[in-house]
């Protein structure tokens, strides 16, 4: 079973929440060349920082992503709690000044007004370091399955659109290889005229005059130009039905693409012509432009 084609944009959050304490994790995904993460994590959560980029990395290939990661505590809802530590760390200070500063001993509202002395329980303080990167982790595989499925989604559309864009290029194909200028009479007629304009302006030799005339004849042959199209547009259809992270590869054969439309322009013998490889031009960047969206 082939995969699914992906874009490269997309949004997804997840939420997890374990006694006062919700975590929420968000990510945001636009296109990238290579796979580039950035993460905003709350303070103190250092250490899932490697742990958050090995998931998003086992599920995506490219793409700029932005990852952030909340978490939210209800403020002053809990019950209020001393912090030993800090209290004993704060008398002790004081007790240290009482004997080179004269002044009224310090109240007792003061005291648990300075910061980290008095607490409240928000219900974080059950989970210890080891929990709460686990319920982060989880949001984290919980998002990215998001995420994945959301680009999916938007990758299977922009497969409709590159289909119905390589069928516009190879019906515009097929008219130029049945092009009335590309007939052995018109080129022929016009070699003809080509020769005699060299023979009357420039009065060359014979041989040279053939020689003018065989390079003319090339240039004016864009059989193998067709058939190099032909090839891309049946390779460029294999990998959007492969799938997957094929995003270089299709970008890789638009260029191609491009390169054959500019040299049908330039061997074109016929205002006609000409315009049938302008508008390949035109459809081929609309092509790559969708391309570029592509995993």
């Amino acid at each position: 079973m082939s995969a699914a084609l992906s874009s490269m944009t997309g949004f997804a959050r997840a939420e997890r929440q374990a006694g006062g304490l919700r975590v929420r994790l968000e990510l945001k995904s636009v296109n990238g060349r290579g796979l580039d993460m950035r993460l905003r994590l709350a303070p103190g959560l250092d250490a899932v920082d490697i742990p958050l980029r090995q998931i998003v990395s086992r599920a995506l290939s490219r793409g700029s992503i932005n990852l952030v990661v909340t978490l939210d505590q209800p403020r002053g809802g809990g019950a209020p709690r001393i912090n030993q530590k800090v209290l004993g760390a704060v008398l002790l200070a004081l007790d240290d000044l009482k004997h080179s500063i004269e002044s009224a001993p310090p109240r007792v509202d003061g005291i648990l007004a300075l910061p980290g002395v008095l607490e409240f329980d928000d219900g974080a303080g059950d989970l210890d370091e080891d929990e709460l990167s686990a319920l982060i982790l989880a949001c984290a595989g919980e998002a990215v399955d998001a995420l994945k499925a959301a680009r999916c989604e938007e990758g299977a559309a922009i497969a409709g659109v590159l289909y119905s864009q390589l069928d516009v290029i190879a019906e515009l194909v097929e008219r130029a290889a049945v092009h009335p200028a590309r007939s052995r009479e018109a080129i022929e007629a016009r070699l003809r005229q080509q020769v005699s304009l060299l023979q009357q302006e420039a009065g060359l030799p014979l041989e040279r005059i053939a020689q003018e005339a065989l390079l003319l004849a090339t240039k004016a042959d864009i059989q193998e130009e067709l058939d190099r199209l032909r090839a891309h547009i049946e390779a460029a259809r294999k990998l959007i039905a492969e799938g997957g992270p094929v995003g270089r590869r299709l970008d890789f054969l638009a260029q191609e693409f491009n390169r054959e439309a500019n040299t049908l322009c330039s061997k074109s013998n016929a205002v006609d012509l000409t315009a049938i490889g302008l508008d390949l031009k035109a459809v081929i960047d609309q092509l790559r432009e969708q391309v570029q969206n592509i995993e």
